[in-house]
């Protein structure tokens, strides 16, 4: 991990989970990777970070901070359906272990360790081609669900009309 440049952060870093999206967010940055958090799914399922790489790839995230969530969490796989790489994301000092049992699918999602200022793969997640279709569909909605998002940010006042 890097150190943090004090002269460039003017706020105070976050905690727990928020601490391990920023991270995460800026690994994938720097790898031209965009990710949103807090992305709802269509089988009711919400995926902590998803995104999308250079080639068209969807990854999504899971972030874990406790240990407790980690092994209570047995619909994890739910989130394979919607992505072509699954990786779940950890704090330091967190029993990465953990996720070496068959129940997590070590072969098929990936690890990443994240603190609020920067992340390391620890375990490339492999690849599983979504159908082009579904990729086409998860696609236009992550875009349409970012660019909501960045329309509330420019224009706050803004509300959306009634259909």
């Amino acid at each position: 991990m890097l150190a943090p440049d004090p002269a460039s952060e003017t706020l105070a870093a976050p905690t727990g989970a928020a601490a391990v999206a920023r991270g995460v967010s800026r690994l994938f940055a720097r790898n031209d990777i965009w990710v949103v958090p807090e992305v709802s799914l269509r089988n009711s399922r919400r995926a902590d970070l998803m995104g999308l790489d250079p080639k068209g790839q969807l990854i999504i995230v899971e972030i874990k901070t406790a240990r407790s969530d980690l092994l209570g969490d047995s619909k994890w796989t739910e989130y394979l359906d919607y992505c072509d790489r699954f990786y779940w994301a950890l704090p330091p000092g967190f029993d990465a272990t953990l996720l070496e049992r068959t129940h997590f699918l070590p072969e098929r999602s990936g690890l990443i360790i994240a603190d609020a200022y920067d992340a390391e793969i620890m375990r490339p997640a492999a690849t599983h081609a979504l159908a082009p279709a579904r990729r086409k569909t998860e696609t236009a909605r992550l875009a349409r669900l970012a660019i909501r998002r960045l329309t509330g940010i420019s224009d706050p006042a803004f509300t959306i009309p009634m259909q």
